[in-house]
């Protein structure tokens, strides 16, 4: 059995995770995330490849490749189950079946984003794992979490201490200068034509 440092990474590698399969896919879903990249890209360009820090079995990276066909597309991806369905999304030998916490990037990717992972990641990694996203950013990064201005946890399915909702964006720009903020915007549960799930997106673009 794989050993993990944090709990957060034990559960969502374990059964929790593989259910979560069944809760997160599907058309309406797919919809609502083009429908957030064409927003939340509308002001970069020349995106060649991207990386995903935890892309469960793909929907996001799907959007993607319909707004960007010829996209060099990667991800990392720590639940078996969820691992083996993206390996039919992308290409398999793109897929980097770890925790994000051992993944050391040894290359960039001109995107590279992270959407409603951070939020579910231990308090106390998370500026190791703002580092990984940053030394991945070939030019933009994109975070798409639950916002708050001050640091909460909170009750998740039952669950404590694997939800935490913080200004994820401001500390990764805070530790790491050389990244601009471009643009912003909400994604509201109640939306009725393309609903996400209350996501507070932020584009960054590295300029070092």
């Amino acid at each position: 059995m794989t050993q993990y440092r944090t709990d957060q990474e034990a559960f969502w590698a374990g059964e929790f995770g593989t259910e979560y399969i069944g809760r997160n896919q599907g058309d309406k879903m797919l919809a609502s995330n083009i429908n957030l990249f064409t927003k939340a890209l509308r002001v970069a360009s020349d995106i060649q490849s991207c990386i995903e820090f935890g892309a469960n079995i793909g929907m996001n990276l799907k959007a993607l490749k319909i707004l960007y066909p010829e996209l060099d597309q990667h991800a990392v991806e720590i639940n078996a189950e969820a691992a083996r369905e993206l390996a039919t999304v992308i290409p398999a030998q793109n897929v980097i079946h770890d925790s994000i916490l051992n993944f050391n990037p040894q290359r960039t990717w001109d995107l590279v984003f992270i959407k409603g992972v951070l939020i579910h990641i231990n308090p106390d990694e998370l500026d190791a794992v703002y580092d990984k996203l940053f030394a991945a950013a070939g030019k933009y990064i994109l975070v798409t979490e639950y916002y708050n201005p001050t640091p909460v946890t909170v009750v998740y399915r039952g669950h404590g201490d694997l939800l935490f909702k913080r200004d994820f964006a401001g500390e990764f720009m805070e530790r790491h200068p050389q990244v601009k903020l471009l643009d912003y915007g909400f994604a509201y549960r109640r939306d009725p034509h393309f609903p996400q799930d209350d996501a507070t997106w932020f584009l960054m673009e590295r300029r070092d």
